[in-house]
């Protein structure tokens, strides 16, 4: 074939892809991109099968995507949030589930895997201290690494835990060769969820762990620090409009118990002010029966130990 004849079949290739992807595009609403370090053909195509029939795995040149993409956002122009996360080994998860229900099987993917020496540790590993089951003609690896060993009961006994590898720095041979020894698998290898694409908007897959207690923890917490702008300011706000009407119905309350006027709702704290005593014996006086009663012991006066603003947060649950 001539090298013309070559140019055109790839040119055609290209092509046929970038209408491949533009079709997935268009058919399924929802997209998650996933990185495939390290996976093997053999894995990839397991994780194909898992997926069959509830998703749709599209791999390929990003300078292709980008450049599919590109020459349809006159047409879709949300796609071009995409951009920006076309980058690294990166594949396209397309489907119709919630990205929430898919989350699970793209996840589960995962395989444990030995080190290998020269790629980047995903994690850092550490080897507890304790007998090993190697010979003591391996010492020399621990020796290497600069690892305190000595022989117990004709193996090799590391004396403290050692931090092997460390995250995003390379795994050196010595290290690798010491891990496979041991037999020790300390990395998982799988498909890795990057950016997620939903009905026109794009946002990082770590969302999808955010559950509505965490959205509510935020939403109070935001509330609280509008609430306590608001008051510092003295601005009104509806944030901060409990705790006006709290402090100003406290304020009532202390004028009610420095002069003899009283209100309805300040009646019963009034009277625990007035009169300690009472409600102290009360509250800890102790069961009686028929059979055998006890005789009830006075309790410390209240007033000693508690102020009249304790006795008010007691009662509001301040």
């Amino acid at each position: 074939m001539s090298g013309t004849g070559v140019k055109l079949e790839e040119k055609g290739k290209k092509t046929d892809y970038m209408k491949k992807l533009i079709g997935l595009m268009e058919e399924y609403p929802r997209l998650v991109m996933v990185t495939c370090d390290n996976i093997g053909s053999h894995h990839m195509q397991r994780i194909r099968t898992s997926l069959r029939g509830r998703a749709v795995i599209l791999m390929g040149k990003n300078t292709l995507m980008r450049k599919a993409i590109k020459a349809s956002l006159e047409v879709h122009p949300d796609w071009e949030s995409i951009l920006p996360s076309l980058k690294g080994n990166v594949g396209l998860v397309f489907t119709k589930e919630p990205l929430v229900d898919i989350r699970p099987k793209l996840l589960e993917s995962r395989v444990p895997a030995q080190a290998k020496a020269g790629i980047i540790a995903p994690q850092d590993v550490t080897i507890p201290k304790g007998i090993t089951t190697l010979e003591p003609t391996k010492t020399t690896f621990f020796a290497a690494l600069d690892i305190a060993t000595k022989i117990t009961r004709g193996s090799v006994e590391i004396l403290n835990d050692v931090h092997l590898c460390r995250e995003g720095e390379r795994v050196g041979s010595s290290e690798a060769a010491l891990m496979a020894m041991l037999d020790i698998k300390p990395f998982t290898y799988g498909l890795k969820l990057t950016t997620c694409f939903d009905e026109g908007f794009a946002f990082p897959a770590s969302l999808l762990d955010t559950t509505s207690a965490h959205v509510f923890q935020s939403f109070a917490k935001g509330v609280s620090q509008i609430a306590a702008l608001s008051l510092a300011l003295s601005y009104p706000s509806l944030a901060a409009f409990p705790h006006v009407v709290l402090n100003a119905f406290k304020n009532l309350v202390a004028v009610s118990l420095e002069t003899k006027y009283v209100f309805e709702q300040a009646k019963q704290i009034k009277e625990r002010v007035e009169n300690p005593e009472a409600f102290a014996v009360a509250a800890t006086a102790p069961e009686t029966t028929s059979a055998a009663p006890v005789e009830a012991t006075p309790a410390p006066a209240a007033s000693e130990t508690s102020s009249e603003e304790e006795i008010m947060d007691d009662i509001f649950g301040f």
